[in-house]
């Protein structure tokens, strides 16, 4: 998936097919070592997964190497999922764990119809940009006779995936209120939809020798769509290449789609030109699972794309995220007369030609990640009459040097308490305003103790379902830093 840096929000909503459209990679490096390689021994893993030995059976009839340090597991008392990757010897850092030629890469441009994909590329244009690697899994997964047919038998039943977007909507609203997922779902399964309307199903009835609608239905798609989610990769570009719009295009990388996730990894998958090598980055020690990185993600995303969480004490990388509007609400509340609240529209006029009516400052455990947009919009919204008068005069403010740093240390965790009064006084009411959206007008304290409670109380977390324990994760981990930004910006 795209390495996102703690300083580059991602937003709840993008205006593409799927609202968090990120895929696995990570950057470019060669390992600093390595160690001998053999081909996968037949009896590494347990006896009773057949489907798991066919496709060890597959990996190395392509040449994809494994290291005699690892085993695959599909032990729950040794992974974390159905299936991970354990440490059979001690692993030093540097160590490659695996290599996957690319010809065992499953993409548009590796699959059996790769040529019509190609000549047909124009009519497959979308603005998630994954419709010819979608046409190509409903081919290959589909197909008794597929090349990647062991390896996509590993997913043979997709009712097993279990993102948000297959929840019943009762349930995800009621779960997840204030979150932002509900939100981001209902945009993923309308465009999901009017994708597959508007372009894969016209395409297929084009096809008829290749595709079939009722074989490659809508819920077909809309599952392999949570697939690529959950399991691609993209391969990051070259340095000289970055400053192109467009991204790769997501590919299926077996094996290391097979690692799970936290955010203290100790294994990252690397590109080279003829292969894809899965690294050790730190010690890895005998019996220990190998984890790779996803990227640094908040809850809210591993959930909506991924279907599970980490713990909210653990996750160092969840955020919150405070709408727009609620600043502008908080401002509304601060007007004190009937010409303030004047002034406050004209702001607020301002503000909305510079930033998306649905758009969110972002916050982590550790402050405000989207510092520059909040710096901005604070100075618009506290504005004088005669300082709102000179901006539209100028079209702007006139130039002056505002340091980087400086602001993002004004609005890191320890800087907020000494922030304008009237700056701390509108984050505080916004703040307070996005936690009370979690609930139906409990008092934040409230709404923040009562997911508390049931965090810490063992036996109440067993009767829950998976479904809920994960969304308690999310609910909390991001309430949590709310209620903390509440405390941090009283007056």
């Amino acid at each position: 998936m795209v390495h996102r840096t703690p300083a580059e929000p991602i937003p709840r909503a993008l205006e593409q097919l799927f609202s968090t459209l990120i895929l696995k990679h990570t950057h470019f490096q060669f390992p600093t070592r390595s160690f001998r390689l053999q081909r996968l021994p037949p009896a590494e893993v347990e006896a009773g997964s057949e489907l798991l030995q066919d496709f060890l059976r597959w990996c190395d009839s392509v040449g994809l190497l494994l290291s005699d340090k690892v085993y695959v597991s599909v032990s729950r008392e040794e992974t974390v999922a159905d299936y991970g990757m354990v440490a059979k010897d001690n692993i030093a850092e540097g160590e490659v764990l695996f290599t996957i030629p690319r010809s065992a890469l499953l993409h548009q441009e590796t699959a059996k119809v790769s040529t019509l994909l190609k000549k047909e590329k124009s009519s497959l244009e979308s603005s998630s940009g994954w419709v010819p690697l979608l046409l190509a899994l409903l081919c290959e997964y589909t197909s008794s006779q597929s090349q990647w047919k062991p390896y996509l038998s590993l997913w043979s039943d997709f009712e097993k995936l279990d993102h948000p977007m297959f929840w019943p909507k009762e349930e995800r609203d009621s779960q997840l209120k204030g979150t932002g997922i509900p939100e981001a779902v209902d945009t993923d399964l309308f465009n999901i939809r009017q994708e597959y309307t508007d372009i894969v199903l016209p395409f297929m009835i084009r096809h008829p020798d290749v595709w079939n609608p009722d074989t490659h239905t809508l819920e077909l798609y809309t599952q392999l769509v949570a697939f690529v989610m959950a399991y691609s990769f993209q391969e990051p570009k070259e340095e000289d290449d970055e400053e192109e719009k467009t991204s790769s295009p997501p590919m299926m990388v077996p094996m290391a789609d097979m690692l799970n996730h936290v955010s203290n990894h100790n294994a990252n998958l690397e590109f080279t030109p003829d292969s894809l090598k899965m690294v050790s980055v730190r010690h890895i020690n005998k019996g220990e699972e190998v984890f790779n990185t996803y990227g640094q993600m908040a809850n809210w995303q591993l959930l909506h794309m991924y279907g599970f969480t980490e713990s909210y004490l653990s996750n160092n990388n969840d955020t919150a995220d405070i709408p727009v509007f609620c600043l502008y609400k908080a401002a509304q509340q601060d007007a004190q007369s009937d010409s303030d609240g004047e002034l406050v529209e004209g702001r607020w006029e301002v503000l909305r030609q510079m930033v998306k009516d649905n758009g969110a400052f972002v916050f982590s455990k550790h402050g405000c990640l989207t510092d520059s947009e909040l710096h901005t919009a604070l100075k618009v919204l506290c504005m004088s009459k005669e300082e709102l008068s000179e901006f539209k005069d100028n079209e702007g403010w006139e130039e002056e040097y505002e340091d980087d740093d400086e602001i993002s240390q004004a609005f890191s965790i320890e800087g907020l308490p000494k922030l304008k009064a009237s700056w701390k006084r509108l984050i505080h009411e916004a703040a307070r305003l996005t936690l009370r959206s979690y609930g139906d007008g409990e008092m934040e304290e409230t709404l923040v103790n009562g997911d508390r409670v049931l965090a810490e109380d063992k036996a109440a977390l067993e009767r829950l379902s998976s479904r809920q324990r994960r969304a308690l994760q999310v609910r909390l981990g991001q309430k949590l830093i709310l209620y903390r930004l509440v405390e941090h910006t009283k007056s």
